[in-house]
């Protein structure tokens, strides 16, 4: 390859080249500590597993693992790096994935079209848009795109709502200005209008907040400061409301489609304080709250496993009441995480779950 450093489009190809083998070196750096991290599993097959699946528009990473293992999570640790293929976490239609047994242990192998692809600054990409999500992106872009956790602290320093330009209690209209208060000379220019929502609290402790929930109701950008300040609504998703907050528009606030199934740190436990949608139990699919967050490790990606409380049954030879062990009941995604709460979707589930059934390390 002629590299003349007095050529810029050739300095733009050698650094393209850096990248793309950088970045390929990096993935399987992560993939082997993932696969690593759980290396004494047992990892056991879906007894209808095929031998290959063509992977087809609307499949999920997750999906796909079910056709092949028993516990879709543990994917990372069957899968093959392929070095000739660039990004091989990402999976397309099109794409087969095949299974083999190498010295009695699964592992799963991806074919990408019937040639060899090599790496080269030459190499055809195909747009990250139209790769496989690890599961499906609509079942928490509201909870991505709207909700949040902040501290009580939080919300009792944010500016607020004081009404609308017309003096109604309600607005909401894409374009629409409202006054609001508490936002200094040298405050950002975007925001989010959100919706106190419901107090996420310890379920041993009432009296610790662990966060409060509030929930995006519009978009907002900044148009003259000032008390009151002016703003306008640039995107509504329902009525402005005297009192709603204004928070910085967050950056990492678009649905993030793409999770590396692990376990957290062995013995994580917590509980299950609340369902999405304000229901008392979830289904598959459904998102949950927990009762924990990054300060016990918790990270987007984490895997847990639902586990409900048995009940007691009586001896019929003693008389005694014999406390029995709990049930699994399911398996949690973790898909973002607060201080002291994170959100996660039910991806599996044998029985309805609750609030305030146990999660464990799987």
């Amino acid at each position: 390859m002629d590299c003349n450093v007095t050529n810029p489009k050739g300095l733009q190809t050698v650094f393209k080249f850096r990248h793309v083998i950088q970045k390929s070196i990096l993935l399987t750096l992560l993939l082997f500590c993932w696969t690593g991290s759980a290396m004494g599993q047992t990892i056991a097959l879906n007894p209808d597993h095929p031998d290959r699946y063509v992977v087809v528009k609307g499949d999920t990473l997750w999906d796909i693992s079910a056709r092949f293992l028993r516990d879709p999570w543990l994917w990372p640790e069957v899968w093959q790096v392929n070095p000739q293929i660039a990004n091989p976490h990402l999976i397309y239609p099109g794409d087969t994935i095949a299974l083999e047994l190498r010295d009695g242990k699964p592992v799963l192998t991806l074919q990408r079209g019937r040639k060899v692809v090599k790496l080269s600054p030459r190499m055809r990409e195909q747009p990250l848009e139209q790769a496989i999500s690890t599961i499906d992106p609509d079942a928490i872009r509201h909870f991505i795109n709207q909700a949040r956790v902040v501290t009580q602290q939080e919300l009792k320093l944010a500016p607020y709502v004081l009404g609308g330009i017309t003096k109604r209690l309600l607005a909401g209209a894409t374009g629409e200005r409202i006054y609001a208060r508490g936002i200094s000379s040298d405050a950002p220019a975007r925001y989010g209008v959100y919706r106190v929502g419901e107090v996420y609290r310890n379920p041993d402790d009432k009296k610790e907040v662990l966060g409060q929930e509030v929930v995006k109701v519009a978009d907002a950008v900044l148009d003259k400061t000032g008390d009151p300040a002016t703003l306008l609504i640039t995107d509504a998703h329902r009525e402005i409301r005297a009192g709603d907050r204004l928070l910085p528009a967050d950056s990492d606030m678009a649905a993030n489609q793409y999770y590396f199934p692990r376990a957290p740190h062995p013995g994580t436990k917590g509980r299950i304080i609340s369902v999405f949608d304000g229901v008392s139990m979830a289904g598959q699919y459904q998102g949950v709250v927990l009762d924990l967050g990054r300060r016990q490790g918790i990270e987007s990606g984490h895997v847990l496993a639902v586990y409900q409380a048995n009940g007691k049954m009586k001896d019929p030879v003693t008389g005694e009441e014999v406390e029995l062990p709990d049930e699994r009941a399911g398996t949690l995604l973790v898909f973002r995480t607060f201080d002291k709460v994170s959100y996660a979707l039910l991806m599996e589930s044998t029985r309805p779950v609750h609030v305030l059934d146990t999660v464990r390390t799987p």
